[in-house]
């Protein structure tokens, strides 16, 4: 059985990306739900693929459910379609729309084939994350959007290499010590 490897790029920024592997014979449907996974989006919202080209023109749609607008051809169905059958070349590509007032667009780039599963991954599966998702409904940290990127900068997590505590026992001693000493330390007026 193929295993496709898709690059799903987040539009606004292709930094941004998570590869996901998916079984040719899974659907649309699967993909959808391993790409909200990935972004870490919940499943409340509408949702559509478009069958691309190089240029990423916006070809057959293939839909979570038939939506109430006009198309040029009737959709085909996220759960009736498998990803096998719209692959035309070997550089298909696809776009994804999640959440049409939000717009949220992916760009989805056909990356690999291989006729090797991995018995260690359950399909469809994330095999590859680069950049911090968006965040879909725009929440932020109390510290606010710099913080994030000092923080995946520096890697602020506890106990990481430079952000330990040694070094930091010693200001109380010096300040209790000046005390002692009657030494002036400049906080009295």
């Amino acid at each position: 059985m193929a295993i496709l490897k898709f690059r799903v790029y987040f539009e606004e920024d292709d930094s941004v990306y998570r590869d996901i592997a998916i079984r040719h014979k899974q659907s649309f449907l699967n993909l959808h739900e391993a790409i909200l996974k990935a972004f870490e989006f919940d499943s409340k919202h509408q949702a559509t693929f478009y069958r691309s080209n190089d240029q990423w023109q916006r070809g057959r749609e293939i839909t979570l459910e038939p939506y109430d607008k006009q198309y040029r051809a009737a959709p085909l169905l996220m759960k009736e379609t498998t990803i096998g059958s719209e692959i035309k070349d070997t550089n298909q590509r696809f776009i994804y729309t999640y959440d049409f007032t939000k717009g949220w667009t992916f760009l989805i780039e056909l990356i690999n084939v291989s006729k090797e599963e991995n018995p260690k991954l359950t399909y469809p599966a994330m095999v590859r994350k680069e950049g911090i998702a968006p965040s879909q409904y725009g929440t932020k940290s109390l510290l606010g959007e710099r913080f994030a990127d000092v923080e995946e900068k520096y890697d602020l997590t506890k106990g990481a290499e430079g952000f330990g505590e040694e070094g930091e026992e010693g200001v109380d001693d010096q300040e209790a010590s000046a005390d002692d000493t009657g030494t002036d330390t400049g906080d009295e007026f």
